[in-house]
Order: structure tokens, then sequence, then C-alpha cells
């Protein structure tokens, strides 16, 4: 059986309070790629992950064990990851993984959405891949109507960005926003994206309040942004916790233009907005 794990997109990432459990209320539009992993799953004498060139364990590989402590029966499984999206780039590779693989036992363990909670807070929206407005500190999802067709111009920049860091950062800038307006960033959005319309005719919405604290790790991301912006993208910004910055463009065709304008050989071309 081969599986999609598609990337997902931040479209917008609005950071909130932090909360008791030491995680931030977050506002944010996922939507996913058609840039995507491929996950071979064959039985086997025992279960195995295997994600070559990604050291140590993965999402996956826990995904598969918690599936197996709430009981799940299927037989022993090799699960082989081919990695296309970038890693530790802003795109939820990991967290697509660990949905891809949870969704073998749909129907069959209870409450998939409770553990994809457990395993991290980008996986409950990965189980269902589309438009959702995401709220909490990614565990609430909210499901909204597929977008027109549109595509992304993708910058990874080497990813290798840690999470974790960038929020640290963000925290010691002072940066973030308090629950009312975040509350009406939601209303906005899901005004604006449950109308139907694409992303680029609300582009006023769409920002990311961790990029000034990922720049500050990362001061490369905005010589990025500057090579999107003068490739012609009509938008571009900062997906996640970094480094990938987007560009967005109305199609394919304008996307592929634009990244050979960048002269950049780690660029990235492809659909967004639908499932692949």
């Amino acid at each position: 059986m081969r599986l999609l794990a598609p990337a997902k997109l931040n479209l917008c990432l609005f950071l909130g309070p932090r909360r008791d459990d030491g995680l931030h209320e977050l506002r944010s539009l996922f939507e996913p790629l058609a840039l995507a992993d491929l996950i071979d799953v064959s039985e086997a004498g025992r279960d195995e992950v295997v994600c070559p060139g990604v050291a140590g364990e993965n999402l996956a590989a826990r995904a598969l064990a918690a599936l197996r402590a709430h009981g799940w029966g299927g037989p022993p499984l090799r699960v082989e990851i081919e990695k296309r999206i970038p890693v530790a780039a802003g795109l939820g590779g990991g967290s697509a993984d660990a949905a891809a693989v949870l969704r073998l036992a749909q129907g069959a363990v209870a409450d998939l959405g409770a553990l994809a909670e457990e395993l991290g807070a980008d996986v409950p929206s990965q189980l269902v891949p589309g438009l959702a407005l995401v709220g909490g500190a990614g565990e609430r999802v909210e499901r909204l109507p597929t977008p027109p067709a549109h595509a992304v111009l993708l910058l990874p920049g080497g990813g290798g960005l840690d999470t974790a860091a960038v929020f640290a950062e963000a925290d010691r800038l002072g940066l973030g926003r308090g629950m009312e307006e975040l509350d009406e960033l939601g209303r906005r959005l899901r005004e604006a994206a449950g109308a139907g319309a694409s992303p680029l005719e609300y582009a006023g919405l769409l920002a990311n309040d961790l990029e000034p604290a990922a720049r500050s790790l990362r001061p490369e991301i905005g010589a990025a942004l500057n090579a999107l912006r003068e490739a012609g993208a009509p938008l571009a910004f900062m997906s996640g916790s970094g480094p990938t910055v987007v560009g967005l463009f109305p199609t394919l065709a304008e996307a592929k233009s634009a990244a050979a304008r960048t002269g950049r050989d780690d660029a990235i071309v492809c659909e967004a907005g639908r499932a692949p």
C-alpha cells in the first residue's frame, strides 16, 4: 500500500498568550500542498518505521506505537517513508507522516483525533488534509470549503529551524496578541475563507507573527522573502515556524516562471489548496 502525506502550509499564523501547559494560543489557516511524502506500507515480521536520511525516531513511529497501545490489531508492518517535504522547514512533514499512519486504523480505533492530539499540535489537522481554521495550540480544527486552485513557490532555505527555539525567541521579543484580538482575527478568517474564496482575495489577512523571531535566528529569511517579491509574487510570507518562505500565485505557470527568476536551486513549485 502506498500512502501520501501532504505538506501543510500556514497561510497565516497569529500568536496569542502562552498557556498553562507551556504552549501558545494560535489562530492559523492550514491548507494542504501537492508536495507530499510517499509512504510504502507492507506486512512484516514486526513493526518497523524507516525513514532514510532522517536520524532518530520520528512521529510516524510514535503514531504506529500509539495505535498498538490503543488496541489496533492490524498485522505487523514495515513503514518506509520517502521524504519529499523538507525536514524542520515549517511545512509539517513529520505531522503529515504521523497522520497518514493513524489513517491506517480509520474505523478500527476510536477517536483518532484525541490520539493525534497526544502526538503533536499539528497532527489533528492532518488527519483529513484540507483547508482548516486552526485554534488552541493546533488541536481545534474547523474544516472550511476547498478554495479555487492556486499555486505556491517555496524556498525552504535548507530547513533545520527548531520550532521550540522560534517560539522561545518570540517570547523573548515580546511578540503576540491578546485573546480578544486573536478571536477577532479568527472570526475574520472564518468569514473570508468560509466563503470559498482564493487566499489571494484576502491577502490582507495573511501574516505570520513568528516571522520576526525566525528572522532573528535566521536572517537569511528576509533575503528569501525579498527574492520572492522581486520575482513577482503577489503575496510572500513565511510558513509556520520557518524557515520556508512562500510565494502565492494564481496559477502554476506563474509560480514556475517566478521560480526561474529567483535563480534558486532549492525552489519548489506545486499546487495548493487541495490534497494530492
